[in-house]
């Protein structure tokens, strides 16, 4: 093929890669850095390659160590707010993707964040991609048992906000926590964006004093 005849390829080419790159925007990633998130706490208060924790270590052992490399991308890219129709329960940490099933595992040995029952928080999520958005916090209501599977029946919703200030490329969560808690739970985020009907989910582990 001449050289002229390459570059006339190339040309009719370039509409169809334009096409293609544009049909995938830039995905919004993140996840909670507190109260610190399983992927998070894996990832980086942890080591993938090599985990200390008993937690980390199990879920390495059941979803592999890529999980924790894209610890911000626990996503689902169609949601548009079908959150409990598209997330089997059992399956609400790893959003139902095989790939972070990991995080599912019920086990009462997460890493814990302490916390007050009744108390404001200022919380951060990191957003590696920001985008306009709602977020969602539940926490698990009282008799949850950290060896039985997540169900969706498990939660309830403490808090919404909506487009919550960007600082230091965290998302800067106000909320006053539910009163009347004790012992340990898990808080559940849902980051559903407004400009995409892709979503973010987490899970924290939190222990109430």
């Amino acid at each position: 093929m001449t050289t002229r005849r390459r570059g006339l390829l190339l040309l009719a080419l370039v509409p169809t890669l334009l096409t293609v790159l544009g049909a995938h925007p830039a995905a919004a990633h993140g996840t909670m850095l507190s109260p610190v998130s399983r992927a998070y706490q894996c990832r980086w208060h942890d080591n993938p390659e090599n985990p200390t924790s008993a937690a980390c270590k199990a879920a390495v052992a059941t979803g592999g160590t890529q999980a924790f490399y894209d610890w911000h991308e626990v996503n689902l890219a169609n949601a548009a707010g079908n959150h409990r129709t598209l997330i089997p329960n059992g399956k609400l940490c790893s959003a139902g993707r095989d790939k972070y099933r990991g995080l599912d595992l019920a086990r009462p040995d997460w890493a814990t964040t302490q916390l007050t029952a009744g108390a404001s928080v200022s919380w951060q999520y990191r957003a590696a991609v920001p985008h306009r958005g709602q977020f969602e916090l539940y926490v698990t209501r009282d008799g949850y048992h950290p060896g039985s599977p997540l169900q969706w029946s498990d939660l309830e919703r403490f808090h919404t906000q909506a487009d919550p200030p960007l600082a230091n490329g965290s998302y800067q969560l106000s909320a006053r926590l539910p009163a009347g808690k004790s012992g340990r739970h898990l808080i559940y985020s849902i980051w559903q964006r407004s400009d995409s009907p892709e979503a973010f989910y987490t899970c924290s582990d939190v222990n109430f004093r």
